[in-house]
């Protein structure tokens, strides 16, 4: 796994069934996970063009391949990776690219195993993450779509825990089902139910 990345080390992960590691360096453009026994990559994913700081990453609860892959970083953006997106139908099978190019790289350019909420917790603020669940379900369109629940944790104290639905067509929309200050003692900051569509 020495090739991994070009700069050091910024953050890593185990899956819950330790087969998986995943890697992001200090650089944070890209995040790979590698297949442990082998001590291969198994799956690469651009998070973005410019240099930001990756401060956590979290696989879902999986016995086998986990689902989703998420990340904070220095942006204040939050990034899910969607590892099986043949299982999930969100790629093509057999397309011109994925014929010429390794599946790694075209994970990496397939925009449909990427998708970026912005302004989840403020930009430069440290935060620590995980993912609660994954489940099919219906979005608010009665279309089948991957519901994943994430709690992060930011270093001012706040707790959040998103619900981002997910279709097979790429569509996304997410919710803020909690948010509260563990600093404060009267969690008077309570807040329920913010909802967006990309």
């Amino acid at each position: 796994m020495s090739d991994a990345h070009q700069a050091p080390l910024a953050a890593m992960v185990f899956s819950s069934n330790g087969m998986y590691l995943a890697t992001a360096s200090e650089k944070g453009t890209m995040v790979r996970v590698h297949l442990v026994a082998q001590a291969t990559k198994s799956h690469s994913f651009q998070r973005g063009t410019y240099p930001s700081t990756i401060y956590s990453l979290a696989f879902s609860p999986s016995v086998d391949l986990p689902d989703v892959l998420v990340a904070t970083s220095s942006s204040g953006s939050l990034h899910l990776f969607f590892l099986d997106a043949a299982r999930n139908g969100r790629r093509q099978a057999n397309t011109l690219l994925s014929s010429v190019i390794p599946g790694s790289v075209t994970d990496a350019l397939d925009p449909a195993n990427h998708h970026v909420i912005h302004n989840v917790v403020p930009a430069d603020i440290k935060s620590c993450l995980a993912v609660q669940s994954v489940e099919n379900s219906q979005n608010s369109s009665k279309l089948p779509a991957l519901k994943t629940v994430i709690y992060i944790v930011t270093q001012d104290g706040y707790f959040r825990e998103y619900v981002i639905s997910t279709t097979k067509s790429n569509e996304s929309s997410w919710l803020l089902e909690r948010e509260f200050n563990f600093l404060d003692a009267g969690l008077s900051g309570l807040k329920h139910n913010e909802q967006h569509t990309d």
